[in-house]
């Protein structure tokens, strides 16, 4: 979203404006943080000025939206359960302010461990970092801006079947001056990348996990407003994962990368596919900053 600083209002208005939304979040259970977020985003408050309260003694503040266009987002978080990240348009990942909508899902922090392992992989062989490296299904783009970030001289490519989210991974690319590095394909999975068969030094993949029977008890965030097409992954959660193990021989060097995010509890199951596939060694499992099993990574042999 693309703000102008449009609105004024005093500092007495949105400190009473303030302390409401707070009582409302507590109440709905929804994190106070959240309210000082908005500020941060409309109002240009720093973290310091909101905890001290101190805008309640200036005169003037200048906001991004009126009281009321800014009480009516609030309105759409307490009553619709919009995620603060639809309604602000942004949300952190790593070192980037990445825009986001609700044909994207909404990159987490977890997913953040991705890279990092990336990291680990290519220090271990120098090589790998400078050859083609695919992020299916980029969503918003995070992991493909995460991967030129790091891999400055490697060639980045990134797919997606959503036009929509391919559309918002470019807005990204740009706005972070990355988009001469990465090269963007709509279709599905390794579909439109028929030309990079064995040529790839690594795959990265945060695809749908979730089982098909599990949506419904997913948060209300979630599953009434992220995109399904990106959490649905069948009866077993599994259906993506297994069509990722299955195909990737066709298109990795020897010795390149497979990294995947799954959801807790599926680390062994997708490390026996690998290992039960034949083109694969060296299956890892690795847990997220919370110590949950989260990313499997291999390598062709």
């Amino acid at each position: 979203m693309d703000f102008s600083w449009k609105c004024v209002v005093s500092g007495l208005e949105l400190w009473r404006w303030y302390c409401q939304t707070k009582t409302d979040a507590l109440r709905l259970g929804i994190s106070v943080a959240e309210v000082d977020l908005l500020l941060q985003e409309f109002a240009g408050l720093d973290r310091l000025t909101l905890r001290l309260e101190s805008f309640k003694d200036w005169p003037n503040v200048s906001m991004k939206l009126s009281l009321v266009e800014l009480d009516g987002l609030w309105r759409r978080r307490l009553e619709d359960r919009v995620p603060l990240q639809y309604l602000t348009g942004v949300t952190y990942w790593r070192n980037f302010c990445l825009e986001v909508g609700s044909g994207v899902l909404i990159p987490r922090p977890e997913t953040e461990c991705l890279i990092d392992l990336v990291v680990v992989a290519t220090n271990a062989v120098l090589d790998l970092g400078q050859g083609i490296w695919v992020d299916l299904g980029t969503g918003s783009g995070a992991i493909a801006c995460g991967l030129a970030d790091i891999l400055t001289d490697a060639s980045i490519y990134a797919v997606d079947c959503s036009p929509a989210a391919l559309a918002i991974a470019r807005q990204n690319a740009v706005k972070l001056g990355l988009a001469h590095r990465i090269n963007f394909y709509e279709g599905s999975w390794w579909q439109p990348l028929e030309h990079l068969r064995g040529r790839v030094s690594g795959m990265v993949a945060n695809p749908p996990y979730i089982p098909s029977g599990m949506i419904s008890t997913l948060q209300v965030e979630v599953r009434k407003h992220e995109p399904r097409l990106a959490l649905d992954g069948g009866v077993d959660g599994l259906d993506c994962i297994r069509f990722l193990v299955e195909t990737a021989p066709l298109y990795l060097v020897s010795g390149g990368v497979w990294l995947v995010e799954m959801m807790d509890g599926q680390g062994e199951k997708v490390a026996k596919m690998l290992e039960d596939n034949g083109a694969y060694c060296r299956v890892e499992i690795f847990p997220d900053l919370e110590g949950v099993d989260r990313f499997v990574m291999a390598y062709l042999k």
